[in-house]
């Protein structure tokens, strides 16, 4: 799952648990030691949990919380299917949209804990694990109080199917590689007409059935992704205009949507918490504000004036963190969940290693995350492998032998090396203009790159889009021009299957690098094979062959997030699955 913040990407931003390194997050003086809630290795499952959910102690009802998300653009879409942003789908799950299955916080130990949601259980798999049926409940309803149909719930996951319609959507990486029919079958609006024999209902039984191309005991994980929910049939869900006037079953619905500016939630009056194991309904109103100033939103939340009580954001400035650290006490909490931030050199560009790895000693990695409003061993942790710390099967090791830091004669001497003079190698990328932290890290960036030997064509492109709006699109020329990109990954459930594939393997789209190499493709499509118990370090071995032998993809950063909440803000905590605030368990204190 990606992390949609643009600054973030060219900054190196990746999530970690600083925990799970033996460190914490720093003490900065005058201020407390901070340790991470550290993201799970693995996640709890409680098939039978019950709806509704349990109150949040001392929760009240009433409000209007106010969520600033600083230099983030946030979705372009709703649409469900779409979804596979931190920022879209940890708002979207929590608030709008329900799938088969979805997380809830354990209020005793903090952690994430796969529960039911449309279907009444995880699903019930063969014994191979190449079908998986769901139970669907007979009582949870769209905003209109229409009932959710298993047959609506069937066409929500058959639109997953349609990477060409949705190319930035999950089932591109999952429902084309699992569900059968994958890489046959190309979704209802490109193969119009043509019936896909991968899913059934039976809305007598209440049931979906979703066969699969190969086995896959990971089913009940993905079910908590949107896209393994209902869809309105028919044109009533017709993209992209769906995606700009959703229909609801969550416990809110949109008032309005100004995409890269504003989302205002209010209640869905036909959501029924006798429904839902994991969602609350606490707040009157929701308004998430995109693309803040991250510096007046430190300001704001650091005033306690009548609209920081009432607000949160998930983010804190460097410039402010000592002060933040000091004056918010518990309500400025750090969270890690399992991510990995990475400069992506183009493979079939820059295809010498020497300057793939030239490009990792030349990043500038303190004075780019100090730029981009980052605090250094707070928020950001340098990397070494794709695989994030806390995630099973991870190796420790070093791609140069080394851990890579700013070392401009390192980089000059592989750049010679590969027969390159100081000067002469010119990197072409793009950074986002339309924040001023984004502009600042990437004046550092050039800095770093020219004085370890590159040239910056044009000091970068400035875009006002996401990034990945120009990465993404194979067609752009802009992005024809690139020869480094990047991507934010976080995984999707505690498995590095959702790491290393969605990054590495030929033709996914986050493979933002182009790398393809047919052993490492042979690979991946083995290792899912394996009995479950081998997997983990088959995959923390692939990654380090990665790594070590073809370095496609450099590492830049694991991360923790800051978030702050204002004083009338009720369990302000974090998601340690997603990476991102609670805001199932959020309340405005009255």
């Amino acid at each position: 799952m990606r992390r949609s913040k643009p600054l973030a990407i060219i900054a190196g931003a990746a999530l970690l648990t600083l925990a799970a390194c033996g460190g914490s997050g720093g003490t900065p003086a005058g201020g407390k030691t901070r340790t991470a809630s550290a993201a799970a290795e693995t996640i709890a499952k409680d098939p039978s949990r019950a709806a509704p959910a349990a109150d949040i102690t001392g929760a009240k009802q009433g409000g209007t919380i106010t969520v600033f998300l600083p230099g983030d653009p946030g979705p372009n879409s709703l649409d469900p299917t779409e979804g596979w942003s931190v920022t879209g789908n940890s708002i979207q799950q929590a608030l709008t949209s329900r799938s088969l299955t979805q997380y809830a916080r354990d209020p005793a130990s903090g952690e994430m804990v796969l529960v039911p949601d449309l279907a009444t259980d995880l699903g019930t798999p063969n014994a191979d694990f190449t079908e998986w049926t769901f139970t669907i409940r007979k009582d949870a309803k769209w905003e209109d109080g229409s009932v959710i149909t298993p047959e609506e719930v069937a066409w929500g996951i058959t639109r997953s199917m349609d990477s060409t319609t949705f190319p930035g959507g999950p089932g591109t990486e999952y429902s084309q590689t699992y569900f059968k029919g994958a890489g046959t079958y190309k979704g209802p609006y490109t193969d119009k007409g043509k019936k896909w024999d991968g899913i059934s209902f039976d809305d007598a039984a209440g049931t979906v059935t979703i066969k699969m191309a190969k086995p896959f005991p990971d089913m009940d994980y993905w079910g908590a992704f949107m896209a393994m929910g209902p869809a309105p049939l028919g044109d009533a869900s017709k993209p992209p205009d769906y995606g700009q006037h959703i229909m609801s079953n969550g416990p809110y619905k949109v008032e309005s949507f100004r995409p890269n500016e504003e989302l205002v939630l209010v209640k869905n009056d036909q959501w029924d918490p006798n429904t839902d194991p994991a969602r609350h309904q606490y707040a009157d109103k929701w308004i998430i504000k995109f693309n803040q100033d991250q510096d007046k939103v430190d300001q704001i939340m650091l005033s306690d004036n009548t609209e920081s009580k009432t607000s949160l954001t998930n983010a804190i400035g460097s410039n402010n963190y000592q002060r933040a650290n000091t004056d918010l006490g518990d309500r400025l909490v750090q969270q890690s969940a399992q991510c990995t931030s990475f400069l992506a050199p183009d493979y079939t560009k820059i295809t010498d290693i020497n300057v793939r790895k030239a490009l990792a000693y030349a990043y500038p990695y303190e004075a780019v995350w100090l730029a981009s409003g980052e605090v250094p061993g707070v928020t950001r942790v340098p990397a070494n492998s794709i695989m994030p710390p806390g995630m099973a099967g991870k190796k420790e090791y070093f791609a140069d032998g080394e851990q890579f830091t700013f070392n401009p004669d390192k980089s000059k001497a592989l750049l010679k090396a590969a027969g390159y003079e100081p000067g002469q190698y010119e990197i072409s990328m793009v950074y986002y203009e339309a924040d001023p932290l984004a502009v600042a890290a990437q004046k550092q960036l050039v800095q770093g790159f020219e004085e370890a030997g590159f040239t910056v064509v044009n000091g970068g492109y400035p875009v006002q889009v996401s990034p990945y709006d120009i990465w993404l699109n194979p067609d752009d020329k802009l992005n024809k021009k690139l020869n480094l990109r990047g991507v934010n990954w976080c995984s999707d459930w505690p498995s590095a299957l959702t790491m290393l594939p969605p990054l590495v393997k030929t033709g996914a789209t986050y493979n933002t690098e182009h790398f393809s190499e047919a052993t490492v493709d042979a690979t991946i499509a083995d290792i899912p094979n394996m009995p479950l118990e081998q997997q983990a370090a088959a995959w923390g071995a692939l990654d380090e062959k990665i790594g070590t032998e073809f370095f496609p993809i450099i590492p830049t950063a694991f991360r923790n997030d800051l978030y702050a909440f204002g004083t009338s803000i009720g369990n302000g905590v974090g998601d340690g699955q997603i990476g991102a605030p609670d805001y199932k368990d959020i309340f405005v204190a009255q």
